[in-house]
């Protein structure tokens, strides 16, 4: 009976301290809700939104970033900022157009030979597959300027720019097709393809439109500029674009506007161009065959060819069937294609009615050759009214729609209304409406325009946030708007400003699609995912001169960068080879130098390369600019710029002409002292060599030659010093034992170098676990503090497995989990002399004992070491 009465008292005590705890977050939340004014609504809609630290968000959406030129991404449904990346503009952080590789991508979007550094990103669109998200690549264009580039989601980078060679704008991308075969630009205001100067009178004849299909190879993520070509089309302006899927697949269909053709002259007392470009009570729907254009283009005859870029004429499209037109409400501004490819709804800026086209009654009337008419540049035009579901009737100033599971269900935004109504396309019905702040632009769905929607959340990607935020100047930041429409009844969750650009368009993919690297594989250039040209690991840090051109090989590792020391002359070329050694993750590394307008950003792995000329004389420090030690401050370096040209007087002898004959003596004494110590590593090196018979490799033989060139001419310098000393000059006699010194330095770095190859070549043999265990050691960024053979920033490790019980065991434990040793008096010990705790690299157990193989090799062959 006692156990069972402990038991229920337990229950009880567990049941009262839980009734009291919950109870006393009562009274908190009350006190809270007081407090801020907040309903009990408020905190369900806070609650909707929070997520705990550690926890992540369901959906990612990648947001253009207006005139920024960059792409933001935030989660859902926290709406928490995660990332900006760089795409059309210098992005510093990042090092994004500073870095020499970085750079190159940002030129691959020069025009015409002129630098772009800014770019006004529209409309970003996630790969492709069977018509639904695959989480792999990005593609965004730029209105201003027309281009598109890609974004790896790899690493969240752009990997590519492709300017267009004959639009002059762009805003109908970018989109892809079903299955990423191509991604759809469409111009936005008509222009010559040439780059010739035409008179605006001459708009009507050689002025045009166009839809351009980039051939995108999904596999590497790159636009095929040579397989691509362009559509031309009137100079209407067009403007946004949607690609066919299910039953509709293989079409693209785009809007346009100022189907008037009119140019406008306020200037000269003519009705501005908002007036003259909204006359027709209808625009045009283009509706086009892409993928029997494809084989059309690949026949020359069918092609013209401009700035080096492939166009199909129109008469070309129309006479294989392939082109034609819709009368759609007129100032149109967007095309949104359902789920299953057989409806198309389309919204006008200057109409009430959101029109729902039928493809299957479109293609049949093309089927039929039923046309009403055509253009006046012989294109075929379909009726509006046989091409119709229905309309119905929205609220003023429809633009944008995204569909969700419900069948039928969609959500359109109201400009003018401030507003996003929810309705059925399929029955005509409005459901409901929601009011947003303030005049509404894009809405984003979660994978809202894919065959797959997944409905739960809508943004609102309002134009004017007004009222909604704290006051920071007269220009706002933008408001997007969460809306929950898991309910019968939209309710809006929260407020996200953004105060980067003018947002127009966003995507959101489930996270669970996304699967991005944490780290690079050593040595990676990020921008290329190939190996970099400057790899550099531990022990391979080197500066090399090739006439004005240093090239340097550096590594940064917390909590050092090597070298830390670099030396140029005013004039020279300088590449800057750039390795992070770490592997842990989150471990970046920055680098600036000092007034020379350079900055780098490097991940885990990753190499990059800075490239300048050395121009400005003088002493530069540099440093990392991430916060990544506690030693962070100690990571820097300095870069010493000499002129050629000119005699510095040393300040060393400048000292010197000031001491007393006893503190020359004590100063000559020490650099004496300086270089016998010197020479004697020097001679334990030649000992080595000489032992080991360097003389059977030819290769250790001619470094060899190099070093004792280096140290033939230091006889003559000690002559000279011994002179100095005998007539009694010793400031003269200091400075040849400095020259003495910088001729050991040099013969010593040629002679290590020497010793290194020499081991390499005759200690026995690596297994190949032993050789992948070197490797995984080197790339782990291991020997970033632990050298063979020495103590650096770490404990030297030649005999690690022998200072332990069960030693192997032990190193693997502690290279698998270092923190959960820190606390081991050894390893305390080690922290507390070295000022360094081991970091996580995340070795995998493979590579752990690979490591080990490699320990073991080096103990056998220590006396070499």
């Amino acid at each position: 009976m006692k156990p069972v009465i402990s038991k229920i008292s337990s229950l009880l005590l567990g049941t009262t301290i839980a009734a009291t705890t919950m109870a006393a977050a009562d009274i908190e939340l009350a006190k809270v809700m007081k407090d801020r004014g907040l309903s009990e609504i408020d905190v369900i809609r806070a609650a909707k939104t929070y997520n705990p630290t550690g926890v992540k968000d369901e959906f990612v959406v990648f947001s253009s970033g207006g005139q920024s030129g960059q792409v933001i991404v935030y989660g859902v449904p926290s709406m928490r900022i995660l990332k900006y990346i760089g795409v059309f503009t210098p992005e510093p952080w990042q090092g994004y157009g500073y870095d020499k590789d970085s750079l190159a991508v940002l030129r691959q979007g020069n025009i015409r030979g002129k630098e772009i550094n800014w770019g006004d990103t529209h409309h970003p669109a996630l790969s492709e597959k069977d018509g639904k998200y695959d989480g792999k690549w990005l593609a965004i264009n730029d209105k201003a300027n027309p281009r598109i580039a890609i974004i790896d989601l790899a690493d969240f980078e752009t990997k590519q720019i492709v300017p267009n060679p004959v639009f002059k704008s762009n805003h109908g991308g970018a989109f892809f097709t079903p299955n990423s075969e191509y991604i759809i630009e469409a111009a936005q205001y008509a222009a010559p393809y040439d780059n010739d100067y035409h008179p605006i009178e001459d708009y009507k004849e050689t002025y045009r439109g166009g839809v351009t299909m980039w051939k995108f190879d999904d596999k590497i993520g790159r636009i095929m500029p040579k397989d691509s070509f362009t559509i031309e089309m009137p100079p209407y302006h067009q403007d946004l674009s949607d690609a066919g899927k299910g039953e509709s697949f293989g079409w693209g269909f785009t809007n346009s506007f100022n189907t008037e053709m009119y140019t406008g002259g306020i200037e000269v007392g003519m009705p501005p161009n908002e007036a003259g470009m909204s006359r027709n009570d209808t625009d045009f729907l283009h509706v086009y065959n892409w993928e029997k254009l494809a084989q059309i283009a690949k026949d020359p005859k069918n092609v013209k060819i401009v700035n080096d870029h492939r166009i199909i004429p129109m008469d070309i499209a129309v006479k294989n069937e392939a082109l034609f037109l819709i009368p759609e409400p007129k100032s149109p501004h967007g095309v949104d294609v359902s789920p299953d490819g057989r409806y198309l709804i389309v919204c006008g800026k200057l109409d009430t009615h959101a029109s729902v086209f039928d493809f299957r009654k479109i293609k049949a009337q093309i089927d039929k050759k039923e046309y009403i008419g055509k253009d006046p540049y012989g294109i075929p035009i379909l009726d509006m009214k046989k091409s119709l579901h229905g309309q119905a009737e929205l609220g003023l100033g429809p633009l944008h729609t995204q569909y969700s599971p419900v069948d039928g269900e969609v959500y359109t935004s109201l400009y003018v209304d401030s507003q996003v109504v929810k309705w059925n396309y399929k029955d005509l019905k409005v459901l409901d409406k929601e009011n947003v702040h303030y005049n509404i632009g894009h809405l984003a769905g979660m994978e809202g325009k894919t065959s797959d929607p997944q409905g739960k959340y809508i943004i609102a990607l309002n134009k004017l946030a007004i009222d909604r935020f704290q006051n920071v100047g007269p220009l706002h930041p933008q408001n997007h708007q969460l809306i929950d429409i898991t309910g019968k009844t939209m309710d809006l969750l929260v407020d996200m400003p953004l105060p980067l650009g003018e947002p127009h368009q966003a995507v959101a993919i489930r996270a669970e699609k996304l699967h991005p690297h944490v780290r690079y594989e050593m040595g990676t250039n990020s921008k290329t995912g190939e190996q970099h040209i400057g790899k550099t690991l531990a022990g391979q840090e080197r500066i090399e001169r090739n006439g004005n051109h240093v090239t340097i090989y550096s590594t940064l590792v917390r909590s050092h960068i090597n070298p830390e020391r670099i030396t140029v002359n005013k004039g020279d070329k300088v590449t800057l080879h750039m390795t992070n050694l770490e592997r842990a993750q989150d471990e970046t590394h920055g680098f600036t130098i000092d007034n020379y307008n350079q900055h780098a950003s490097l991940e885990p792995g990753e190499t990059v390369t800075l490239e300048f000329t050395a121009d400005m004389e003088g002493v530069f420090p540099y440093y990392c600019t991430e916060f990544c030690s506690a030693l962070h401050l100690e990571m820097m370096g300095y870069l010493m710029v000499k002129d050629p040209n000119k005699k510095y007087e040393s300040a060393q002898k400048i000292k010197m002409q000031t001491m007393s004959p006893e503190q020359l003596k004590a100063e000559y004494d020490k650099t004496v002292a300086v270089n016998t110590a010197t020479d004697a590593v020097i001679q334990s090196v030649v000992k080595f060599l000489k032992d080991n018979k360097f003389g059977d490799h030819k290769i250790v033989a001619d470094l060899v030659t190099d070093a004792f060139d280096q140290y033939g001419k230091i006889p003559e310098q000690k002559k000279l010093s011994d002179e100095a000393v005998a007539a009694n000059d010793l400031e003269k006699a200091i400075l040849y034992e400095n020259m003495i010194w910088q001729l050991m330095v040099k013969t010593a770095d040629v002679g290590i170098r020497a010793k290194d190859t020499l081991v390499r070549l005759i200690a026995t043999k690596q297994s190949d676990d032993a050789a992948r265990g070197e490797k995984a050691f080197a790339e782990g960024g291991c020997n970033g503090c632990h050298v063979i053979g020495k103590v650096s920033s770490g404990p030297d490790l030649t005999g690690v497995l022998q200072r332990h019980e069960n030693g192997e065991k032990w190193v693997a434990d502690f290279i698998l989990d270092p923190e959960k040793m820190y606390e081991e008096p050894y390893v305390k010990g080690m922290i507390d002399y070295f000022n360094l705790k081991m970091p996580n690299q995340h070795m995998s157990e493979k590579e752990t004992k690979d490591i080990i193989e490699y320990l073991k090799w080096v103990d056998e062959n220590a006396n070499l070491f």
